[in-house]
């Protein structure tokens, strides 16, 4: 089967859904495989690695026509206007949105969205979402350290002791314990809240504080155990007191690092403006979830503002930042569902019973199989 690697096209996606790594492997399956000229140079994946794993360079056309189309992130109108009618496509899609979805039913396309993978142990090898989020997590420490303006490690020199910064972390999923990891590493003093019980284990395994907000009713403690990995609503009585809590913690912090997100949903506010006016001067908050609104009211997409003396960081692709691992791991993430929908000789053989591969399945030959 054709395998197509277009370049991506959306505004500083710098990654790409195949490397000459996972070319390789596809040439060993007998697959043909067509990359886009130039579509991994922005990764640090020059042309050459590409023809030296067996792939063909071909034009953008050329590799959106495949049979099999890889991306990672959803075609633009004017891809889809290339793609063959019956062909599959495998990317992150955004299963949530409903018009991308209609759009690449009615090109009659059939689409997977990698998002929508169950977080089941064996979808762990193709969970895109932590394969991301690990290096979001990662680079938000990064971006952090580079806007504060003083260090994170306590330093003692002759001329004096300087204090360690004082980092929390909001949400502690992959991303945020990551992001606990990577602010330890660097030696400042962490604290960390999330809403699952089951979070304060693995947050202080990490060497981190947990701002614990005591359940008052059984509802509590049940909405808290989430679904499928996932956090879920909690009440308004539990928010508030979380809110009130955490806003004292991170009245104290210099770097706020902000990671909660539920799926398909508008993201929670977390630090309020007026906790912002509240932070000392030179403090800094990384907002991951500015994509869905922020979890900060004074995050701006894809902008580092100054507010009340704090700096808001709203970047909306942070992996793209480190483009290289993460086309890396997105890349194995890829291959490793390809093995769901093919078979030995390389042929397409989609399993729709296969719970990860209908989870992922959104259209198929025109018809929308799901609404976000």
């Amino acid at each position: 089967m054709q395998i197509g690697i277009p370049r991506e096209s959306l505004q500083g996606e710098t990654r790409v859904a195949a490397t000459p790594e996972t070319v390789k492997k596809y040439i060993s399956a007998k697959h043909q495989v067509v990359v886009e000229t130039g579509a991994g140079a922005a990764a640090h994946y020059p042309d050459d690695a590409y023809v030296a794993a067996g792939a063909t360079l071909g034009t953008a056309e050329q590799a959106l026509s495949a049979a099999l189309v890889l991306k990672v992130r959803t075609p633009s109108a004017g891809e889809l206007t290339s793609m063959k009618p019956g062909s599959v496509l495998v990317g992150m899609l955004d299963p949530f949105n409903p018009e991308g979805l209609q759009s690449l039913a009615t090109a009659g396309l059939t689409a997977f969205a990698l998002e929508a993978a169950p977080r089941i142990t064996r979808a762990q090898s193709l969970d895109v979402l932590s394969s991301q989020a690990n290096l979001a997590g990662y680079k938000a420490v990064l971006l952090a350290a580079n806007q504060y303006g003083r260090l994170f490690p306590m330093m003692m020199t002759a001329a004096g002791t300087l204090k360690a910064a004082r980092v929390v972390v909001l949400g502690a999923g992959v991303a945020g314990l990551q992001a606990i990891a990577t602010a330890k590493r660097l030696g400042a003093v962490v604290e960390a809240s999330d809403v699952r019980p089951a979070a304060k284990e693995q947050i202080e395994s990490l060497g981190a504080k947990f701002i614990d907000v005591p359940f008052e009713t059984d509802e509590e403690r049940e909405i808290a155990q989430g679904v499928g990995g996932y956090a879920r609503p909690m009440p308004a009585a539990w928010m508030a007191r979380q809110a009130a809590l955490v806003s004292e913690r991170c009245k104290q912090a210099d770097i706020i690092i902000t990671t909660a997100l539920i799926p398909g949903r508008p993201a929670p506010t977390l630090v309020s403006e007026e906790t912002v006016q509240a932070m000392k001067p030179g403090s800094v908050i990384v907002d991951l979830a500015v994509e869905r609104g922020g979890n900060c009211p004074l995050s701006e997409k894809d902008k580092v503002v100054v507010k009340h003396g704090v700096s808001l960081i709203g970047y909306t692709n942070l992996p793209a930042m480190v483009a290289t691992d993460a086309s890396a791991l997105y890349a194995r993430n890829v291959l490793d569902f390809l093995k769901l929908i093919t078979d030995a000789e390389g042929q397409l053989a989609i399993q729709r019973e296969d719970e990860i591969v209908a989870a992922c399945l959104m259209s198929s030959d025109g018809n929308l199989l799901r609404s976000a």
